[in-house]
């Protein structure tokens, strides 16, 4: 079982969070600092973060969904919000913690779902996460400097990663979005 310490003040939300996941046949991962800090190094966070493979269509039944597990919008038209951007911003309500959960649509997306793993947070509480080599992907798109830092901490954990896969999507969002730091930045630490 994982180190647990860093999820604890989550634990409440998270559960929430993963039984809404469950509604929707488990079609989303738990992303941002908390997958951080179980597949890589502990660090700060604030809020929970999720990806949900989600028509916009279906983005009424999923906030219907969110409420009956305490889950609340937390700006007025969050449904209109996430068409627009492709996120629903949301709280638990019990806790207050925000959760920013990104509407999946891309076939990398499609695949980190697909690849999934289940860590145990303990004997009530199972979370699905995406696998290294895609929390390293997402991080390297994002490539804020946290990103980076998160990046060097999933690759300390991890040294058996699928460097090839990693580099493969890297590249090509590299390439998509004329960003060649995208990888360039990342490649050394990922010696082949």
């Amino acid at each position: 079982m994982l180190p647990t310490e860093p999820a604890t003040p989550f634990h409440d939300p998270l559960e929430s969070l993963q039984k809404l996941l469950s509604q929707f046949d488990y079609q989303g991962v738990i992303i941002g600092g908390i997958a951080v800090s179980l597949l890589g190094q502990a660090r700060f966070t604030e809020d929970l973060d999720a990806l949900v493979l989600l028509s916009i269509e279906d983005i009424p039944d999923f906030l219907a969904a969110a409420h009956q597990v305490g889950i609340e919008p937390r700006i007025a038209q969050a449904d209109e919000f996430a068409r627009r951007n492709r996120v629903l911003l949301l709280r638990h309500a019990a806790s207050q913690t925000n959760i920013d959960i990104s509407l999946g649509i891309l076939p990398f997306e499609e695949e980190m779902v697909a690849r999934s793993q289940v860590h145990e947070i303990d004997d009530a509480l199972k979370i699905h996460l995406p696998t290294p080599e895609d929390l390293i992907i997402m991080k390297a798109i994002a490539h804020r400097p946290k990103d980076l830092l998160d990046i060097q901490g999933i690759i300390r954990s991890h040294p058996q990663l699928d460097r090839e896969r990693i580099e493969a999507w890297v590249v090509q969002f590299a390439d998509l979005l004329e960003k060649p730091e995208l990888w360039d930045d990342i490649a050394d630490w990922l010696q082949l």
